[in-house]
């Protein structure tokens, strides 16, 4: 079979449409990697609890604002939550995802939390705050919104970032 005539066997397997299954491609395996920030969790109580356990376990809370549409908050959700961060920073770091909408085109949700830490005007996704376990914010402003090229950057150099970070923090 040519590789044409492959890909229209494929077309003709595909879903009929987003959240529709076959047996060639089950919903879970489709919607797994898309499920990162997920619209309808309370984020106040994210966050809190987030920073709670931060302090109660002395780590570092991470809070990462993005959306599941947008590539780079997809690409820095995976690595943050793949068995190569947790082995090497799981023990100082508590991470939680939450969405933000789409502020770019007015709308945007949870942002009154995006702005409590001190970045206003978010345009693009991801955010990213590393917290005490206080709440304080340990990165600047400009280091949160750089992540908006997240995905170009490579699992290792994001690896390496967080590296950095306790190097510099002495943890």
């Amino acid at each position: 079979m040519s590789f044409p005539a492959f890909l229209l066997v494929l077309a003709a397997l595909a879903p009929a449409g987003p959240g529709h299954a076959t047996d060639a491609f089950p919903v879970e395996a489709a919607t797994a990697e898309t499920n990162y920030y997920p619209a309808s969790e309370d984020a106040d109580f994210a966050l809190e609890t987030t920073v709670a356990e931060a302090r109660a376990s002395g780590r570092y809370a991470v809070i990462v604002f993005g959306a599941d549409w947008c590539h780079d908050s997809r690409a820095l959700a995976r690595v943050l939550k793949s068995p190569a961060f947790e082995d090497r920073f799981g023990k100082r770091f508590v991470v939680t995802f939450i969405d933000v909408g789409e502020p770019k085109i007015g709308k945007g949700r949870n942002l009154d939390l995006v702005e409590g830490l001190g970045l206003k005007d978010l345009r693009s996704t991801p955010a990213m705050f590393v917290l005490s376990g206080k709440g304080k914010r340990l990165n600047t402003a400009k280091d949160a919104r750089s992540w908006r090229n997240a995905d170009s950057r490579g699992d290792a150099a994001i690896l390496a970032w967080f590296e950095a970070f306790l190097a510099v923090k002495g943890r």
